[in-house]
């Protein structure tokens, strides 16, 4: 597959992906863990859910660059761009979804799944093109590769870590904890 095509394919995965966190949230029932973080600092602070996920993901690369020492590729600099397109899009799908608001359990439930499922197709597809990792993922590769550790458990407690640090955020800035629910 030739470059562009699997960069072609990056971008709609990132489409998607940006799609599905806009859906999740717009559920009322949590966020994903990697959007936590940037979703309560978005409530507690005037910045958008996709301004914060940038900078968000910017400290994400700056642990990839400070865990990867002079093993940290140039390359994953495309990091930047990439991720500014990306919350770009989650401030696009937030606009473009601003009348969507669920009333019911099942609708909210509904829309849960379906964002999911977004959020799925979107890094199956970045995986698919296997060109650059969002930060989110650079970071819990640089740590597994590091130390040796499996991804799939660093995920996981990368993962946990972000849902704790964000219902801790939402308790010191906004008294009550916010954007983590069972969607989350």
């Amino acid at each position: 597959m030739s470059l562009y095509k699997r960069y072609a394919i990056f971008i709609c995965g990132i489409l998607w992906q940006s799609a599905g966190i806009s859906l999740v949230v717009k559920s009322l029932l949590g966020t994903s863990p990697i959007s936590s973080v940037p979703y309560v600092l978005s409530l507690a602070f005037p910045f958008t859910l996709g301004e914060m996920t940038f900078w968000v993901n910017m400290l994400f690369l700056a642990g990839q660059v400070l865990v990867l020492g002079r093993r940290f590729n140039p390359v994953q600099l495309m990091q930047i761009p990439v991720t500014l397109l990306f919350a770009a899009c989650i401030d696009l799908t937030m606009f473009l979804f601003t009348s969507l608001q669920p009333e019911s359990y099942p609708c909210k439930f509904i829309l849960l799944l379906v964002g999911a499922a977004l959020i799925a197709l979107g890094v199956a597809l970045q995986v698919i093109a296997n060109v650059i990792m969002l930060a989110g993922e650079g970071i819990v590769y640089a740590i597994s590769q590091r130390w040796r550790l499996d991804f799939g458990n660093v995920k996981t407690a990368f993962d946990s870590t972000l849902v704790v640090t964000a219902a801790a955020l939402s308790l010191l800035y906004l008294q009550s904890i916010e954007g983590i629910r069972e969607g989350t």
